[in-house]
């Protein structure tokens, strides 16, 4: 029987801002992922972005598939995903739609939007929820800062957290798909390839993680939801950084039966921002594990392969 996974509450709004880095800082050596409390983001406007949500993905394939992906922005259907390149499942049983930085058009990367009068207020709904979890995570970060013995405006200072590459990514994991397969996923088995995560859901269960990923057999804990909280877990580039002191942990959504909402938000440096191994987090002992890398380069390299064209 999978077990439940205990993880830690961090409240943003903590005026002990030491006390709260140092939490931060076990959360992610010992599992990479914890909930976050007091984030700014009210309950009405989560509610109002998770209507959204299902408004969306209830309209026909036709409507949806003209929103169809270009640039990382806009609508993927059932099975277009599998983040598990080893597994021999047909795709990933979710359907998304991405939202991007709303001023990056310097290479026409421009968002995509339901007509106004299919969906009304929606586009508005979705850029103020995109506005509240984009300061959430810039506070966040500043505390990861600390969290690794670094000046809070670190990220800020060396360009990775001045004008972030987030991206708003809607998720719908239906819940009538037939008999499940071993090899059935709605998410497939991942880490995430950039900075931080904070993920909002409907309440339905199915998220698991492994905190052990070099280990086999994998063992997988069920990751309860908490009502207001954002999930939020650390992604590859912050593992690199790290040196791997803070963990980019697996994770996957099995299918329940029940059709589950969420909103990913995905907090990653600048394009332009070279990712190396932190001072901080090396020694002589205990060496750079990773050559600096730009950060767009492994964003792109990591989505094509996990993304069918």
């Amino acid at each position: 029987m999978t077990q439940t996974l205990q993880l830690p509450i961090i409240d943003l709004a903590s005026s002990d801002r030491i006390s709260t880095a140092l939490s931060i800082r076990q959360a992610c050596m010992e599992c990479g992922f914890f909930y976050l409390t007091n984030h700014g983001v009210e309950g009405d406007l989560l509610h109002e972005v998770l209507e959204g949500n299902r408004i969306f993905f209830a309209l026909p394939l036709e409507e949806k598939m003209k929103l169809a992906l270009k640039e990382n922005r806009g609508y993927t259907p059932l099975y277009a995903e599998n983040h598990d390149p080893s597994s021999s499942s047909k795709g990933d049983s979710k359907e998304s739609f991405y939202i991007g930085r709303f001023e990056d058009t310097t290479h026409g990367y421009l968002n995509q939007w339901p007509a106004e009068e299919i969906l009304p207020c929606w586009r508005s709904t979705m850029e103020d929820y995109y506005k509240r979890v984009l300061n959430a995570g810039k506070r966040l970060i500043s505390l990861v800062a600390m969290a690794l013995n670094l000046e809070e405006n670190f990220f800020y200072d060396t360009g990775a957290s001045n004008q972030p590459n987030g991206f708003l990514r809607l998720l719908h994991y239906p819940g009538d798909l037939g008999p499940f397969g071993e090899n059935t996923y709605g998410a497939s088995a991942h880490s995430d390839f950039g900075m931080i995560t904070l993920l909002a859901s409907d309440g339905v269960g199915g998220l698991q993680v492994c905190r052990e990923k070099t280990k086999e057999p994998r063992i997988w804990e069920n990751v309860h939801y908490v009502p207001g909280a954002f999930i939020v877990n650390i992604g590859d580039l912050l593992e690199r950084w790290t040196n791997c002191l803070f963990r980019s942990t697996l994770h996957r959504v099995m299918p329940t039966g029940q059709t589950r909402y969420s909103m990913a938000f995905f907090m990653d440096p600048n394009p332009d921002c070279v990712v190396e191994c932190l001072k901080t987090c090396c020694s002589e002992s205990n060496p750079p594990r990773f050559p600096p890398i730009r950060s767009g380069d492994y964003l792109e390299e990591r989505f094509k392969l996990t993304h069918r064209s």
